[in-house]
């Protein structure tokens, strides 16, 4: 134990492993240290000379660790490099007195998904094992593929058939899973995918690798389709105090286009992101109404350390988004849905609330998660500032991260994700997009406003 106190406790270490993620908000640790506003960690794309976000002094004292609130970092990383397991620790404004842990153990059951469409497609509001049990099979053709030789299309030819299976048993148990309104398009996009997995069998006959990716990726948003489908209205209502702010009820898409300066491999990248306003309303509301204000476009990106990138701070003194109706910052509340709830938790940490085991409904496990950037100590002051998870390090690996539960989720790269490792700061967002999903937005403030 001393070794790894010893470990964890080293500056180099922590600044690699742990590095904030808060809007101008810089860290100490104990007595070392940093003086970057937002770090840089070697980011394979970066230029050496990038310019340095520099804090001023009384920034500086006023968010200086103290010896406590740095023991939550520390017990976070010991309880995971020492169990493998999400062991949150002690609540962020823990005293000096009450148990150094608590008894933290989740189990987790098979690997981690890691897909962002996968993830999107679990965290719908739905309870129809029918479509689930065609969903699976499809979705593990990927793990197939991975097979060396020619064993991986026999595999892949085991989960078709088992899809396939499903399908035809459970057909009319998914019908009846999708909204009366919706009927007829369920209907249609079952019919696609029937057709699609006669297809995928015949490419599969073939011994046509190469088709099979492709052609899973169809038939995973006929699946999808079908699942959005069943979702009739938006389950539950978001709290009064919070009802009149930007509310996503529902699903949006925009397309986010990266000027990317100094790579003549990547110029120009768009990035499809899916927004879950099912289960981060107001997060998801706040992006997408920033988002038709124009607000990102012509913006940088602000860091980019091959640990996140980031960005949403706006030139001038304020750190997010002021909203010239009330010339004051518009903020928004912590907003974290956890897995078997039926509304989001608002206003606190799942460590806070001593909710040690709960899984998050959107999980920091797929690359190009997006997430919600905010003071360290300060739940309720998101505004503008957003990120997206690059990798996994060991203190957040995919099922036992600890991000889950502290930051607010509320979407994914699903497109391009993978060119996000060459987006590093100064490259220019020239613009985003809402292309699907606006009429999801209740109280859109950039029509009030414009």
């Amino acid at each position: 134990m001393a070794a790894l106190l010893s470990y964890w406790s080293s500056p180099s270490t922590l600044k690699r492993d742990f590095p904030s993620i808060y809007p101008k908000r810089c860290i100490s640790f104990h007595n070392h240290q940093r003086t970057d506003c937002i770090r840089r960690i070697g980011f394979r794309c970066s230029s050496s000379n990038s310019p340095r976000f520099v804090f001023d002094q009384k920034e500086k004292k006023e968010n200086s660790f103290s010896f406590r609130k740095c023991a939550l970092s520390i017990a976070l990383a010991i309880g995971l490099v020492t169990t493998g397991l999400p062991t949150l620790g002690w609540p962020a404004c823990a005293s000096q007195v009450g148990p150094a842990l608590p008894d933290l153990s989740v189990l987790i059951s098979g690997p981690p998904i890691k897909d962002p469409g996968a993830l999107l497609r679990n965290a719908l509001p739905i309870n129809n094992k029918a479509i689930r049990e065609v969903q699976k099979p499809l979705e593990d053709i990927t793990d197939s593929l991975k097979v060396s030789g020619v064993k991986a299309l026999d595999s892949v030819e085991r989960n078709l058939r088992q899809a396939s299976r499903a399908l035809n048993q459970g057909k009319a148990l998914i019908l009846s899973g999708v909204a009366d309104s919706k009927k007829e398009h369920g209907k249609e996009l079952l019919d696609k995918l029937a057709a699609g997995m006669e297809d995928l069998q015949q490419i599969v006959q073939e011994r046509n690798t190469d088709a099979v990716a492709p052609k899973q990726k169809e038939l995973l948003q006929y699946v999808g389709g079908v699942e959005e489908d069943m979702v009739d209205g938006f389950p539950y209502e978001v709290p009064e105090e919070y009802s009149n702010m930007p509310i996503l009820k529902g699903r949006a898409t925009v397309d986010m286009k990266v000027k990317v300066k100094d790579n003549p491999n990547v110029e120009n990248c768009v990035f499809r992101i899916v927004l879950d306003g099912y289960n981060a309303p107001l997060t998801a509301g706040n992006f997408v109404d920033l988002v038709e204000r124009h607000f990102y476009d012509g913006m940088e990106i602000q860091r980019a350390d091959g640990f996140v990138v980031q960005t949403g701070d706006p030139q001038g003194p304020s750190e997010g988004f002021i909203d010239p109706s009330t010339e004051k910052a518009r903020t928004i509340p912590l907003e974290i849905m956890v897995d078997g709830d039926k509304t989001p938790v608002y206003g606190a940490t799942l460590e806070e609330l001593g909710r040690y085991k709960a899984q998050t409904k959107l999980p920091f496990n797929a690359f190009g998660t997006m997430a919600m950037a905010r003071e360290e100590f300060e739940d309720n002051s998101a505004s503008s500032q957003v990120f997206w998870l690059l990798k996994e390090s060991e203190l957040t690996p995919s099922n036992a991260n600890i991000l889950d539960g502290r930051y607010a989720v509320f979407g994914y790269v699903t497109e391009n994700e993978d060119f996000l490792a060459d987006v590093k700061v100064g490259d220019v967002i020239e613009s985003m997009q809402v292309v699907s999903g606006l009429e999801n937005l209740v109280n859109p403030s950039y029509k009030i406003a414009g």
